[in-house]
């Protein structure tokens, strides 16, 4: 009786093992073709992401900041949830889940908490300057932790495109800069850097699990946060605030870190982090539009220079060969058995 459960059991381990090797080898098949996927979830990124940040300025007029960014993650967990549940996508475990904690950490208490704070009083300008400082930031960081190799073209592009987004934004209208705000803006730019580096360093795992952990860990800070700090916990909004945090929910969390980490499982870190970059010229076509900001010479000029950048650092060049990542249901597999 005994062997024959051991025999099963066996049985299906090797089962599970060639699938995941199955999955994974014609998954190295498509990626040696040309694979349109992940290019197409970085431009994902960096639109829905460009918006966040327009959705994020109509939301704080009703809600206070770190109410609003726990409230929203709040929200999101629960979409993650949904998904997880219709799904079947197993909990991360091991290393996996300390990876996926350590991403929620970084990427949504540190990096939202720091950044919902510093732009309170920060002028938007120079928090685009410092936010384009993340190629950069993910380039240095992956370099010391021997994640990545150096590479100078990586950081000719980086240099490259914070030109042109200085350029972008123009002189800000005060010389007055708070110092403590730019310091924790520059604070978040590292921790979203970190957690780039957190991905790319930890078991990878399907995206859905990854950020259900992710924004859960940053709504169990922040939300706690909020009430020491005294903010009001109130709900009571106008209709363009409820629309802009559908947005930030729906499209701002649940589509741009699911795309986030889905790039990451395909690309370098320092590669996909010239996402950070592009998101500003988004974000002033989407201020123009919906909230009637003008468009100046300084966006057409600077928007050139930041395509340059981005083209010399990430995409002019062909990436060192990395190893195919497997699929969604192989990632899910190998997490849950870590």
């Amino acid at each position: 009786m005994r062997r024959g459960i051991a025999s099963h059991q066996g049985r299906s381990a090797d089962t599970d093992l060639r699938r995941l090797q199955a999955v994974t080898t014609d998954q190295a098949k498509a990626q040696g073709g040309s694979d349109l996927r992940t290019p197409l979830a970085f431009a994902g990124v960096v639109v829905l992401g460009g918006l966040n940040i327009v959705a994020v300025k109509l939301s704080n007029q009703d809600f206070d900041a770190f109410f609003g960014a726990g409230f929203r993650f709040t929200l999101a967990s629960l979409v993650f949830l949904a998904i997880a549940f219709v799904l079947r996508i197993p909990v991360p475990r091991g290393q996996a889940l300390v990876g996926a904690l350590l991403y929620g950490f970084y990427g949504f208490v540190l990096a939202f908490g720091l950044g919902y704070w510093a732009l309170q009083e920060l002028p938007a300008s120079i928090a685009g300057v410092i936010i384009a400082a993340v190629p950069l930031f993910t380039l240095v960081l992956a370099v010391l932790q021997r994640l990545e190799p150096f590479s100078w073209r990586g950081l000719a592009g980086g240099s490259l495109a914070m030109v042109g987004i200085a350029v972008l934004i123009g002189a800000p209208q005060s010389t007055s800069v708070p110092v403590v705000s730019a310091l924790a803006m520059v604070g978040m730019a590292l921790a979203l850097s970190q957690a780039s580096i957190v991905i790319k360093k930890y078991p990878p795992c399907h995206t859905v699990a990854t950020n259900t952990i992710g924004v859960g860990v940053g709504a169990a800070v922040l939300l706690p946060l909020s009430l020491l700090r005294g903010e009001e916990w109130s709900l009571s909004a106008a209709g363009d605030s409820w629309l802009a945090m559908a947005y930030l929910v729906l499209l701002g969390s649940v589509g741009v870190f699911g795309l986030f980490v889905y790039v990451l499982n395909h690309w370098p870190a320092s590669r996909a982090s010239y996402q950070f970059v592009l998101m500003p010229i988004v974000a002033a076509l989407g201020a123009a539009l919906i909230l009637d900001e003008p468009i100046g010479v300084s966006l057409v000029i600077g928007g050139a220079i930041v395509l340059a950048g981005v083209y010399v650092g990430a995409l002019g060049s062909k990436p060192a060969p990395i190893p195919a990542a497997p699929d969604q249901e192989a990632l899910a597999l190998r997490c849950s058995t870590t």
